[in-house]
Protein backbone atom coordinates (compact mmCIF):
# COMPACT_ATOMS: atom_id res chain seq x y z
CA UNK A 1 0.00 0.00 0.00
CA UNK A 2 1.28 3.55 -1.10
CA UNK A 3 2.22 5.47 1.64
CA UNK A 4 0.48 8.92 0.95
CA UNK A 5 2.30 12.04 0.15
CA UNK A 6 1.87 14.61 3.25
CA UNK A 7 2.55 11.60 4.92
CA UNK A 8 5.80 11.12 3.32
CA UNK A 9 6.71 15.38 3.49
CA UNK A 10 6.41 14.99 6.88
CA UNK A 11 8.34 12.10 7.07
CA UNK A 12 10.70 14.63 5.18
CA UNK A 13 10.62 17.36 7.51
CA UNK A 14 11.36 15.16 10.72
CA UNK A 15 14.64 13.82 8.91
CA UNK A 16 16.00 17.29 7.50
CA UNK A 17 18.95 18.36 10.00
CA UNK A 18 19.14 14.75 11.49
CA UNK A 19 22.51 12.45 10.86
CA UNK A 20 23.03 9.07 11.50
CA UNK A 21 25.26 8.92 14.23
CA UNK A 22 28.91 7.15 13.60
CA UNK A 23 29.66 4.15 14.63
CA UNK A 24 31.25 0.45 13.83
CA UNK A 25 30.23 -1.34 10.47
CA UNK A 26 27.49 -3.21 12.30
CA UNK A 27 25.85 -0.68 13.86
CA UNK A 28 26.31 1.57 10.57
CA UNK A 29 24.32 -1.11 8.95
CA UNK A 30 21.89 -1.44 11.55
CA UNK A 31 21.09 2.39 11.55
CA UNK A 32 20.43 2.34 7.92
CA UNK A 33 18.51 -0.54 7.84
CA UNK A 34 16.18 1.25 10.37
CA UNK A 35 16.42 4.46 8.57
CA UNK A 36 15.16 2.71 5.51
CA UNK A 37 12.18 1.28 7.12
CA UNK A 38 11.21 4.94 8.24
CA UNK A 39 11.43 6.22 5.29
CA UNK A 40 9.13 3.44 3.48
CA UNK A 41 6.88 3.48 6.30
CA UNK A 42 6.80 7.42 6.84
CA UNK A 43 6.29 8.57 10.27
CA UNK A 44 2.87 7.74 12.00
CA UNK A 45 -0.02 10.09 11.59
CA UNK A 46 -3.75 10.40 13.14
CA UNK A 47 -5.39 8.25 9.89
CA UNK A 48 -3.38 5.29 11.08
CA UNK A 49 -5.09 2.65 12.48
CA UNK A 50 -2.94 2.36 15.97
CA UNK A 51 -2.88 5.66 16.43
CA UNK A 52 -6.19 6.95 15.75
CA UNK A 53 -6.64 7.20 19.41
CA UNK A 54 -3.14 9.22 20.19
CA UNK A 55 -2.02 12.54 18.06
CA UNK A 56 1.56 12.04 17.40
CA UNK A 57 1.80 15.18 15.90
CA UNK A 58 4.21 16.47 19.12
CA UNK A 59 6.03 12.88 18.80
CA UNK A 60 6.76 13.47 15.41
CA UNK A 61 7.65 17.13 14.64
CA UNK A 62 11.29 18.18 14.41
CA UNK A 63 11.58 20.30 17.28
CA UNK A 64 10.56 19.29 21.04
CA UNK A 65 7.78 21.12 22.91
CA UNK A 66 9.21 22.99 25.84
CA UNK A 67 8.35 20.93 29.25
CA UNK A 68 9.32 22.55 32.10
CA UNK A 69 10.88 20.55 35.41
CA UNK A 70 9.19 20.61 38.78
CA UNK A 71 9.57 18.75 42.07
CA UNK A 72 7.41 16.90 43.89
CA UNK A 73 9.63 17.15 47.52
CA UNK A 74 9.87 12.86 47.59
CA UNK A 75 12.57 11.31 47.68
CA UNK A 76 14.20 9.70 44.51
CA UNK A 77 11.61 6.36 43.42
CA UNK A 78 13.74 3.13 45.02
CA UNK A 79 16.20 4.84 46.94
CA UNK A 80 16.04 2.46 49.83
CA UNK A 81 16.96 -0.36 47.82
CA UNK A 82 20.09 -1.98 47.23
CA UNK A 83 20.83 -1.58 43.13
CA UNK A 84 23.21 -0.73 40.39
CA UNK A 85 22.61 2.72 39.41
CA UNK A 86 22.99 4.24 35.94
CA UNK A 87 22.11 7.63 35.29
CA UNK A 88 21.53 9.63 32.31
CA UNK A 89 20.61 12.93 32.29
CA UNK A 90 18.82 14.48 29.35
CA UNK A 91 19.36 11.87 27.63
CA UNK A 92 22.72 11.57 27.69
CA UNK A 93 24.91 8.97 30.42
CA UNK A 94 26.50 10.21 33.62
CA UNK A 95 29.08 8.36 34.82
CA UNK A 96 29.93 10.60 37.97
CA UNK A 97 26.38 9.94 38.98
CA UNK A 98 26.25 6.13 37.81
CA UNK A 99 27.63 3.48 40.11
CA UNK A 100 30.62 1.58 38.90
CA UNK A 101 29.14 -0.86 35.56
CA UNK A 102 30.16 -4.07 36.98
CA UNK A 103 28.69 -6.80 38.91
CA UNK A 104 28.62 -10.49 39.78
CA UNK A 105 27.14 -12.84 36.35
CA UNK A 106 26.82 -9.17 34.68
CA UNK A 107 28.25 -7.06 32.10
CA UNK A 108 27.21 -3.60 31.61
CA UNK A 109 28.25 -1.38 28.85
CA UNK A 110 27.73 1.90 27.22
CA UNK A 111 25.53 1.80 24.16
CA UNK A 112 27.76 4.60 22.69
CA UNK A 113 30.99 3.07 23.68
CA UNK A 114 29.92 -0.76 21.88
CA UNK A 115 28.28 0.91 18.74
CA UNK A 116 32.11 2.25 17.93
CA UNK A 117 33.23 -1.41 18.25
CA UNK A 118 33.48 -3.47 14.80
CA UNK A 119 32.65 -6.93 16.45
CA UNK A 120 29.98 -7.14 19.59
CA UNK A 121 27.44 -9.17 20.71
CA UNK A 122 24.84 -6.60 20.53
CA UNK A 123 25.40 -6.95 16.71
CA UNK A 124 22.72 -10.20 17.35
CA UNK A 125 20.48 -7.68 18.60
CA UNK A 126 20.38 -4.43 18.13
CA UNK A 127 17.37 -4.00 15.73
CA UNK A 128 17.01 -7.31 15.48
CA UNK A 129 13.75 -7.34 17.76
CA UNK A 130 12.29 -4.26 16.84
CA UNK A 131 12.78 -5.30 12.71
CA UNK A 132 10.75 -8.45 13.76
CA UNK A 133 7.80 -6.23 15.85
CA UNK A 134 7.08 -4.16 12.42
CA UNK A 135 5.02 -7.08 11.01
CA UNK A 136 2.33 -7.50 11.14
CA UNK A 137 1.98 -3.58 12.81
CA UNK A 138 4.48 -0.89 11.81
CA UNK A 139 6.20 0.97 14.79
CA UNK A 140 8.03 4.01 12.85
CA UNK A 141 8.72 5.89 15.97
CA UNK A 142 10.47 2.43 17.16
CA UNK A 143 12.59 2.13 13.60
CA UNK A 144 13.26 6.08 13.94
CA UNK A 145 15.13 5.03 17.68
CA UNK A 146 17.33 2.49 15.94
CA UNK A 147 18.76 5.13 13.49
CA UNK A 148 19.27 8.09 15.88
CA UNK A 149 20.24 6.48 19.21
CA UNK A 150 23.34 7.56 20.36
CA UNK A 151 23.52 6.50 24.00
CA UNK A 152 21.97 3.85 25.97
CA UNK A 153 22.82 0.80 28.17
CA UNK A 154 23.72 -2.81 26.94
CA UNK A 155 23.47 -5.75 29.54
CA UNK A 156 24.41 -9.20 29.10
CA UNK A 157 23.48 -11.16 32.43
CA UNK A 158 25.41 -14.53 32.35
CA UNK A 159 23.36 -16.10 36.10
CA UNK A 160 21.40 -15.20 38.42
CA UNK A 161 22.13 -11.24 39.47
CA UNK A 162 21.39 -10.12 43.12
CA UNK A 163 21.28 -6.50 42.65
CA UNK A 164 18.68 -4.89 40.42
CA UNK A 165 19.85 -3.05 37.58
CA UNK A 166 18.19 0.95 37.96
CA UNK A 167 18.08 2.99 35.19
CA UNK A 168 17.39 6.41 36.33
CA UNK A 169 16.31 9.46 33.74
CA UNK A 170 16.89 13.29 34.71
CA UNK A 171 15.43 15.71 33.37
CA UNK A 172 17.26 19.10 33.21
CA UNK A 173 16.70 20.92 29.55
CA UNK A 174 12.87 21.73 29.51
CA UNK A 175 13.93 21.66 25.82
CA UNK A 176 15.92 18.24 25.68
CA UNK A 177 14.66 15.78 22.76
CA UNK A 178 16.37 12.60 24.02
CA UNK A 179 16.79 9.03 22.22
CA UNK A 180 17.80 6.08 24.42
CA UNK A 181 18.69 2.57 22.98
CA UNK A 182 19.18 -0.24 25.32
CA UNK A 183 19.57 -3.95 24.81
CA UNK A 184 19.42 -6.89 27.46
CA UNK A 185 20.65 -10.45 27.08
CA UNK A 186 19.91 -13.18 29.22
CA UNK A 187 21.67 -16.31 29.10
CA UNK A 188 20.33 -19.44 29.94
CA UNK A 189 19.25 -20.33 33.61
CA UNK A 190 19.50 -16.21 34.13
CA UNK A 191 17.59 -14.22 35.99
CA UNK A 192 17.96 -10.17 36.19
CA UNK A 193 15.36 -7.53 37.33
CA UNK A 194 15.72 -3.73 35.72
CA UNK A 195 14.10 -0.38 37.49
CA UNK A 196 13.50 2.36 35.52
CA UNK A 197 12.11 5.56 36.58
CA UNK A 198 12.66 9.60 36.09
CA UNK A 199 10.88 11.96 33.25
CA UNK A 200 14.01 11.63 31.41
CA UNK A 201 13.55 14.91 29.02
CA UNK A 202 11.02 17.00 27.57
CA UNK A 203 10.75 14.79 24.64
CA UNK A 204 11.52 11.07 25.33
CA UNK A 205 11.81 8.05 22.48
CA UNK A 206 13.29 4.43 24.17
CA UNK A 207 13.64 1.33 23.31
CA UNK A 208 14.51 -1.61 24.80
CA UNK A 209 15.36 -4.91 23.14
CA UNK A 210 15.08 -7.97 25.78
CA UNK A 211 16.43 -11.96 24.11
CA UNK A 212 15.29 -14.13 27.21
CA UNK A 213 17.00 -17.50 26.86
CA UNK A 214 15.48 -20.54 27.78
CA UNK A 215 14.93 -20.82 31.77
CA UNK A 216 16.09 -17.58 32.04
CA UNK A 217 13.23 -14.61 33.84
CA UNK A 218 13.30 -10.94 33.31
CA UNK A 219 11.87 -8.97 35.97
CA UNK A 220 11.00 -5.21 34.63
CA UNK A 221 10.04 -2.28 37.37
CA UNK A 222 9.19 1.02 35.57
CA UNK A 223 7.75 4.41 37.08
CA UNK A 224 6.96 7.68 34.90
CA UNK A 225 6.16 10.75 36.94
CA UNK A 226 6.96 13.91 37.82
CA UNK A 227 7.64 16.46 34.82
CA UNK A 228 3.39 16.51 33.31
CA UNK A 229 4.69 18.64 30.64
CA UNK A 230 6.58 16.02 29.61
CA UNK A 231 6.04 13.49 26.42
CA UNK A 232 7.42 10.35 25.82
CA UNK A 233 7.12 7.13 23.92
CA UNK A 234 8.36 3.90 24.39
CA UNK A 235 8.81 0.77 23.12
CA UNK A 236 9.70 -3.07 24.90
CA UNK A 237 10.56 -5.97 22.42
CA UNK A 238 10.92 -9.35 24.12
CA UNK A 239 11.66 -12.62 22.68
CA UNK A 240 11.10 -15.70 25.36
CA UNK A 241 12.81 -18.74 24.92
CA UNK A 242 11.85 -22.45 26.35
CA UNK A 243 10.72 -22.57 30.23
CA UNK A 244 11.26 -18.23 30.44
CA UNK A 245 9.76 -15.37 32.43
CA UNK A 246 9.55 -12.30 31.04
CA UNK A 247 7.32 -9.78 33.25
CA UNK A 248 6.99 -5.83 33.27
CA UNK A 249 5.12 -3.24 34.67
CA UNK A 250 4.78 0.49 34.42
CA UNK A 251 2.96 2.92 36.71
CA UNK A 252 2.49 6.35 35.14
CA UNK A 253 1.62 9.64 37.52
CA UNK A 254 2.00 12.39 35.07
CA UNK A 255 3.01 13.39 31.67
CA UNK A 256 0.81 15.46 28.48
CA UNK A 257 1.45 12.42 26.63
CA UNK A 258 2.51 9.08 27.19
CA UNK A 259 2.57 5.73 24.46
CA UNK A 260 4.04 2.63 25.81
CA UNK A 261 4.31 -0.49 23.16
CA UNK A 262 5.10 -3.80 24.27
CA UNK A 263 6.03 -6.22 21.49
CA UNK A 264 6.50 -10.00 23.17
CA UNK A 265 7.39 -13.39 20.70
CA UNK A 266 6.70 -16.44 23.03
CA UNK A 267 8.81 -18.54 20.64
CA UNK A 268 9.86 -21.29 23.39
CA UNK A 269 7.38 -23.97 25.01
CA UNK A 270 5.86 -23.02 28.15
CA UNK A 271 7.32 -19.64 28.19
CA UNK A 272 5.24 -17.21 30.77
CA UNK A 273 5.00 -12.95 29.50
CA UNK A 274 3.02 -10.64 32.04
CA UNK A 275 2.68 -7.09 30.90
CA UNK A 276 0.57 -5.10 33.49
CA UNK A 277 0.65 -1.16 33.72
CA UNK A 278 -1.39 1.24 36.41
CA UNK A 279 -1.78 4.89 35.30
CA UNK A 280 -3.77 8.14 37.42
CA UNK A 281 -4.20 10.90 35.10
CA UNK A 282 -5.71 14.13 36.14
CA UNK A 283 -6.09 17.03 33.52
CA UNK A 284 -4.09 17.46 30.31
CA UNK A 285 -3.31 13.80 30.54
CA UNK A 286 -3.45 11.45 27.64
CA UNK A 287 -1.75 7.67 28.40
CA UNK A 288 -1.55 4.90 25.41
CA UNK A 289 -0.79 1.54 26.14
CA UNK A 290 -0.09 -0.28 23.11
CA UNK A 291 0.34 -4.43 23.37
CA UNK A 292 0.90 -7.11 21.26
CA UNK A 293 1.82 -10.47 22.04
CA UNK A 294 2.20 -13.43 20.04
CA UNK A 295 2.23 -17.09 20.80
CA UNK A 296 4.67 -18.96 18.63
CA UNK A 297 4.62 -22.31 20.70
CA UNK A 298 3.06 -24.72 22.98
CA UNK A 299 1.69 -24.45 26.64
CA UNK A 300 2.93 -20.70 26.74
CA UNK A 301 1.15 -18.06 29.05
CA UNK A 302 0.30 -14.49 28.60
CA UNK A 303 -2.07 -11.53 30.78
CA UNK A 304 -2.03 -8.23 30.21
CA UNK A 305 -3.99 -6.58 32.44
CA UNK A 306 -4.16 -2.20 32.69
CA UNK A 307 -5.85 -0.04 34.75
CA UNK A 308 -6.45 3.66 34.09
CA UNK A 309 -7.77 5.97 36.35
CA UNK A 310 -8.88 9.60 35.29
CA UNK A 311 -10.38 12.74 35.81
CA UNK A 312 -10.26 16.14 35.20
CA UNK A 313 -10.84 15.79 31.11
CA UNK A 314 -7.65 13.00 30.94
CA UNK A 315 -7.64 10.42 28.31
CA UNK A 316 -6.78 6.82 28.63
CA UNK A 317 -6.32 4.45 25.78
CA UNK A 318 -5.58 0.64 25.66
CA UNK A 319 -5.50 -1.19 22.44
CA UNK A 320 -4.17 -4.79 22.77
CA UNK A 321 -3.81 -7.61 20.69
CA UNK A 322 -3.13 -11.40 21.27
CA UNK A 323 -1.87 -13.94 18.57
CA UNK A 324 -1.98 -17.30 18.39
CA UNK A 325 -0.04 -18.97 15.32
CA UNK A 326 -0.71 -22.43 13.75
CA UNK A 327 0.68 -24.82 16.22
CA UNK A 328 0.58 -22.95 19.38
CA UNK A 329 -1.56 -25.27 21.14
CA UNK A 330 -2.43 -24.79 25.02
CA UNK A 331 -1.81 -21.70 25.15
CA UNK A 332 -3.19 -20.10 28.02
CA UNK A 333 -3.73 -15.85 27.06
CA UNK A 334 -5.89 -13.42 29.39
CA UNK A 335 -6.28 -9.38 28.95
CA UNK A 336 -7.97 -7.26 30.67
CA UNK A 337 -7.93 -3.32 30.43
CA UNK A 338 -10.74 -0.90 32.80
CA UNK A 339 -11.21 2.48 33.37
CA UNK A 340 -11.99 4.20 36.89
CA UNK A 341 -12.97 7.36 35.53
CA UNK A 342 -13.64 10.02 38.31
CA UNK A 343 -15.79 12.71 36.25
CA UNK A 344 -18.04 12.67 33.51
CA UNK A 345 -15.35 14.78 31.24
CA UNK A 346 -12.68 11.99 31.02
CA UNK A 347 -12.46 9.07 28.59
CA UNK A 348 -11.00 5.79 27.95
CA UNK A 349 -10.55 4.37 24.79
CA UNK A 350 -10.21 0.44 23.85
CA UNK A 351 -9.49 -2.06 21.65
CA UNK A 352 -8.84 -5.39 22.69
CA UNK A 353 -8.07 -7.98 19.87
CA UNK A 354 -7.55 -11.78 19.67
CA UNK A 355 -6.51 -13.45 16.63
CA UNK A 356 -6.76 -16.90 17.06
CA UNK A 357 -5.38 -19.74 14.60
CA UNK A 358 -5.03 -22.76 17.30
CA UNK A 359 -8.09 -25.08 18.40
CA UNK A 360 -6.62 -25.92 21.61
CA UNK A 361 -6.37 -22.62 23.66
CA UNK A 362 -7.50 -21.18 26.35
CA UNK A 363 -8.20 -17.08 25.24
CA UNK A 364 -9.80 -13.96 26.87
CA UNK A 365 -10.34 -10.08 26.95
CA UNK A 366 -12.35 -8.02 28.36
CA UNK A 367 -12.57 -4.14 28.94
CA UNK A 368 -14.80 -1.95 31.28
CA UNK A 369 -15.36 1.90 31.90
CA UNK A 370 -17.19 2.70 35.11
CA UNK A 371 -17.34 5.17 38.27
CA UNK A 372 -16.44 5.11 41.91
CA UNK A 373 -19.16 2.46 43.42
CA UNK A 374 -21.18 4.37 45.64
CA UNK A 375 -22.24 1.45 47.75
CA UNK A 376 -18.76 1.21 48.96
CA UNK A 377 -18.26 4.78 49.28
CA UNK A 378 -21.07 4.91 51.34
CA UNK A 379 -20.02 1.85 53.59
CA UNK A 380 -17.27 3.52 54.20
CA UNK A 381 -18.18 7.03 54.68
CA UNK A 382 -20.63 5.13 57.30
CA UNK A 383 -17.89 3.91 59.28
CA UNK A 384 -16.43 7.72 59.44
CA UNK A 385 -13.96 7.88 56.74
CA UNK A 386 -13.70 11.23 55.10
CA UNK A 387 -15.17 11.10 51.48
CA UNK A 388 -11.59 11.82 49.83
CA UNK A 389 -10.04 9.37 52.13
CA UNK A 390 -12.64 6.75 51.07
CA UNK A 391 -12.02 7.64 47.36
CA UNK A 392 -8.65 6.67 47.39
CA UNK A 393 -8.96 3.34 49.35
CA UNK A 394 -11.41 2.49 46.64
CA UNK A 395 -8.90 3.97 43.68
CA UNK A 396 -5.79 2.08 45.10
CA UNK A 397 -8.35 -1.71 45.12
CA UNK A 398 -8.96 -0.57 41.92
CA UNK A 399 -5.27 -0.55 40.68
CA UNK A 400 -4.50 -3.60 42.67
CA UNK A 401 -4.90 -6.14 40.13
CA UNK A 402 -2.06 -4.67 38.45
CA UNK A 403 -0.11 -4.01 40.73
CA UNK A 404 -0.32 -7.12 41.61
CA UNK A 405 1.47 -8.26 38.90
CA UNK A 406 5.02 -7.37 40.84
CA UNK A 407 6.70 -10.64 41.94
CA UNK A 408 9.01 -8.35 44.41
CA UNK A 409 6.75 -7.60 47.35
CA UNK A 410 9.33 -4.73 48.37
CA UNK A 411 8.52 -3.32 44.93
CA UNK A 412 5.07 -3.83 45.29
CA UNK A 413 4.96 -1.71 48.52
CA UNK A 414 7.08 1.11 46.75
CA UNK A 415 4.61 1.29 44.06
CA UNK A 416 1.46 1.60 46.34
CA UNK A 417 2.87 4.12 48.35
CA UNK A 418 4.16 6.16 45.28
CA UNK A 419 0.44 5.81 44.64
CA UNK A 420 -0.96 6.90 48.31
CA UNK A 421 1.42 10.04 48.17
CA UNK A 422 -0.16 11.01 44.59
CA UNK A 423 -3.55 10.69 45.90
CA UNK A 424 -3.02 12.62 48.49
CA UNK A 425 -1.06 15.33 47.09
CA UNK A 426 -4.13 15.53 44.17
CA UNK A 427 -7.17 15.44 46.92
Amino acid sequence: MAVPAQKLEATAARLDGMSLPVGGKWATEAREAALARVREMGLPARRDEYWKYTRPDTLTQADAPAAATFETGEAPLFDSFDRLKVVFVDGVFDPEQSDDLSGENLTIERFADVAAKDIHWAKELYGVLETNGQNPVERPLAALNTAFATDGIVIHATGKVSRPVNLIYRHKSETSDAILHHVIKLDEGAELTVMENGPAAARFNKSMEVDVADTAAFHHVRAQGRDHERRAVTHIFGRLGTESTFKSFTLTVNGRLTRNEAVLELTGDDAVAHVAGACLGDGDFHHDDTVFVTHDAVNCESRQVFKKVLRNGATGVFQGKILVQPGAQKTDGYQISQSLLLDEDSQFLAKPELEIYADDVACSHGSTSGAIDEDALFYLRARGVPKNIATDLLVLSFVAEAVDEIEDEALREEIITRLEGWLERHR
